[in-house]
């Protein structure tokens, strides 16, 4: 585990149960307000880090993203949105981000595949359900 792994699964771990949920909410919220896995995918490639999503979804390792790069991606607006609904710093929403999206994205796209939206939805559920350690663990 690199360092900025480590870093990353300490400042979540210290968000508290209640604020990762809402941290897992809006990862996955992000995901749909991006027209799905299909979409957040095509944003990917539009932003020059088409690479690292289709790692993601492939069935090897996946490759980690940096908070500026969450940047880059979704906009500095869309994170100090995410940020102020948490009460967290806008860094640390983009870290909670870089950490959460590589693993959501990794389930939600099993056998290297981008499943049909309704199948995603259900994913969607069964992850909210089982939480934060479930997804990093």
């Amino acid at each position: 585990m690199s360092l900025f792994d480590s870093l990353a699964r300490t400042i979540l771990n210290n968000l508290g149960p209640e604020t990762q949920q809402q941290l897992m909410q809006q990862a996955t919220a992000f995901i749909q307000q991006q027209g799905g896995v299909s979409g957040l995918v095509q944003k990917f490639h539009d932003n020059g880090l088409g690479h690292v999503v289709e790692s993601w979804i492939g069935t090897g390792a996946n490759q980690p993203i940096s908070p500026d790069q969450v940047h880059q991606v979704f906009g500095p607006q869309q994170i100090q949105a995410l940020a102020q609904q948490l009460g967290v710093d806008p860094g640390h929403a983009a870290m909670g981000l870089a950490q959460l999206l590589p693993n959501l994205v990794d389930k939600l796209t099993p056998n290297g595949q981008v499943p049909a939206a309704n199948e995603i939805e259900q994913h969607l559920a069964t992850l909210l359900q089982g939480g934060l350690g479930k997804l990093l663990g």
